[in-house]
């Protein structure tokens, strides 16, 4: 690839994003689209898509690197083991389908099978970027499809395996192909537990050498070099990225390294886009019109009706879930392109046929942002009704419903149960609600954002409701169901992200709580308090600062302080100083004449858990004694200053107000 070839695409794609972005659509249609008008099927400013694509695939395997380091090991095993196994038989259900259709409709065998699994594979990079995008990853919906599209990168291994045996190759029958499939498992797993041993002391003397120049360069060879490697063994440069990433997030250097390889990846994979797009030949896709929108239609309704059919079905988990699971999924992959291109070379695929691939696998690409932008409206429609597993009690009034059983709902379902308080919990996930059960937790089975389900915990007679699962479109639903249902019930919600609080109280929240926020503030108050300002001070900028909201993060520029934040911090104020070990000892305050030296009065004297309100000038003080003061952040640390010297003065002249 000459470097003016690599130069046009670098340039198409930043116009085409830019253009898109200006629109307020995806990024990922632009790149697509500055493909096509390059590429050969285009103005021919690149005449040689297959050594682009080839460059762009490490953008893939940077982002699969970047999953893994945000996955960490004991989450993977809990969460994914279900959603792998939706995977296999997502992709078994998909190639069988497609190839039975593919037979009936008049194609060989062979290429109907090679058709199907095209078909099965979905994109990794699209999804998992707009999911990312839309803070969606940690969401039931989204742990479900990243496990789908984890199994479906795993499968291009034992799909290009059997390209030779479908073609009719000397050699190849299914006892070699099984053989192949178990060989490439063993290689994986070698290749997991030798990272597990080598990259993290890889790192760790690397870390110590206080290069951040080395660091980086070591954090890019450890995730390209592991997916090359992975890709000499022929597991595909996906599957050794991943397992990378998986290895090294549970290292203190998880945070650094997705910080090195985050930038070049975004570069790789707007590149990797472009090179999908230069593979149309635009007039061969008019030509076979309706054939393109005969593949686009089969693969996002066959896709997303599989998908839907076994998380709903086959893995009990709530309509909702699976239909955003399924329309995120109802696309054609990155790596169907790479099982095309090996197809074709076998005299598996016809330019016919793989031009109708290439069109429509674009389209679906071009389609996906719209439909996964779409898809909570299509749900909630499309999921109305529906009921929950258990019954309580429908006389329960005056009670707590917490929708989520993590660690959040867990936590309040405990409060509430020490406190005496009667609650409900409902949850989605049948494992956790299993688990509950198990110990003896009232937890029901169902979606919260469906009317009968809230109808049956009670909501409408509730004296709170408390949302806190991670799902922010779920929370958004929840939220105008509890409102339609019940005007009256305070509803108060948690959210991963400030930017959600405006949205979530225009959708009916009474409080919610912004985990980035509440970070934020109590950063900001641990910070205020190594100053020595008064405790009641900071908690009330800290309060302040709450009651904001998500006002005081606005703009580019972040949170700035406004004047006032200065007026609160130098209201007066009281706080308990204790006297330090070297503090005056046997001292009067009359002698010590605090209020004199220093502005603060002190209102209290606590020593060995007796507390004297209002002392006599005459009151000794000892060390170890606590006092409550009054006055303003620069009294009071005037104060601890002079108990710091044991009531000496420091030859300095403090000027009082």
């Amino acid at each position: 690839m000459h470097a003016t070839e690599l130069l046009a695409v670098l340039a198409a794609a930043a116009l085409g994003a830019a253009l898109l972005e200006r629109l307020r659509l995806p990024a990922v249609v632009g790149f697509l689209l500055a493909g096509a008008v390059l590429g050969p099927g285009g103005f021919g400013l690149v005449e040689d898509p297959e050594s682009v694509f080839r460059i762009a695939e490490f953008g893939v395997a940077l982002l699969l690197f970047e999953i893994g380091l945000e996955l960490p090991l004991e989450e993977l095993r809990r969460s994914l083991r279900t959603a792998l196994l939706a995977g296999v038989l997502q992709v078994a259900v998909s190639v069988l389908g497609v190839a039975l259709v593919g037979t009936l409709l008049g194609l060989p065998a062979a290429q109907a099978t090679v058709l199907g699994m095209l078909v099965a594979l979905s994109s990794t990079a699209l999804v998992m970027r707009l999911l990312g995008q839309r803070g969606e990853v940690d969401t039931p919906h989204g742990r479900i499809a990243l496990g789908i599209l984890l199994l479906q990168d795993l499968c291009i291994v034992p799909f290009l395996l059997a390209i030779p045996l479908l073609a009719g190759s000397a050699g190849s029958h299914p006892g070699d192909l099984a053989l192949a499939v178990a060989a490439a498992v063993g290689q994986a797993a070698l290749l997991f537990a030798g990272a597990r041993f080598v990259l993290p002391f890889v790192l760790d003397r690397v870390a110590r050498l206080r290069s951040r120049d080395l660091f980086g360069l070591v954090a890019l060879l450890v995730a390209l070099g592991m997916a090359e490697l992975s890709h000499l063994l022929g597991l595909g440069l996906a599957v050794g990225a991943f397992i990378a990433g998986l290895v090294l997030s549970a290292s203190p250097y998880a945070a650094q390294l997705f910080a090195e390889v985050a930038p070049l990846r975004g570069v790789l994979l707007g590149i990797f886009f472009t090179s999908v797009g230069m593979l149309l030949d635009l007039g061969a896709a008019v030509a076979l019109a309706p054939l393109v929108v005969v593949y686009v239609t089969g693969v996002v309704v066959l896709k997303s009706l599989v998908v839907i059919a076994i998380v709903a079905w086959v893995f009990q988990r709530t309509l909702r879930t699976a239909i955003l699971a399924g329309l995120a999924l109802g696309q054609t992959g990155e790596f169907s392109f790479v099982i095309a291109a090996a197809a074709s070379q076998a005299g598996l695929v016809d330019p016919e046929l793989e031009q109708v691939f290439v069109a429509g696998s674009i389209l679906t690409l071009v389609a996906s942002p719209f439909l996964i932008r779409a898809s909570p409206w299509i749900a909630d429609r499309l999921a109305r009704g529906g009921g929950a597993s258990g019954t309580p009690a429908p006389e329960l009034r005056d009670h707590a419903v917490v929708a989520g059983y993590g660690l959040a709902g867990r936590t309040l379902a405990g409060v509430f149960a020490v406190s005496g308080i009667p609650y409900r919990v409902v949850d989605a996930n049948p494992s956790s609600v299993e688990r509950a059960r198990a110990v003896g937790d009232p937890v029901t089975f169902g979606d919260v954002t469906r009317p009968a389900v809230q109808e049956l915990l009670g909501v409408p007679r509730a004296r709170v409701f408390c949302i806190a699962i991670n799902d922010p479109v779920a929370t958004r639903s929840a939220i105008e169901v509890a409102r339609r249902l019940a005007p009256e019930v305070p509803i108060l919600a948690r959210t991963h992200y400030a930017r959600d609080l405006d949205d979530l109280y225009a959708h009916g929240a009474t409080e919610v709580v912004a985990e980035e926020l509440e970070a934020t503030i109590d950063l900001v108050s641990k910070a205020l308090r190594r100053f020595d300002l008064p405790a009641a001070a900071v908690a009330h900028f800290a309060d302040q600062m709450r009651d904001e909201g998500y006002e005081l993060l606005r703009g580019p520029l972040g949170f700035r302080l406004d004047p006032w934040v200065a007026d609160l911090l130098e209201e007066v104020a009281s706080e308990w100083v204790e006297v330090p070990a070297e503090g005056p000892s046997g001292r009067s305050l009359a002698e010590l004449a605090i209020r004199e030296r220093t502005g603060a009065s002190v209102l209290a004297i606590r020593r060995a858990g007796e507390t004297t309100s209002n002392p006599p000038a005459s009151a000794i003080l000892e060390p170890g004694d606590s006092l409550l003061v009054l006055g303003t952040a620069e009294q009071i640390a005037s104060l601890r200053a002079l108990l710091a010297r044991g009531g000496e003065d420091s030859g300095e002249v403090t000027l009082l107000a």
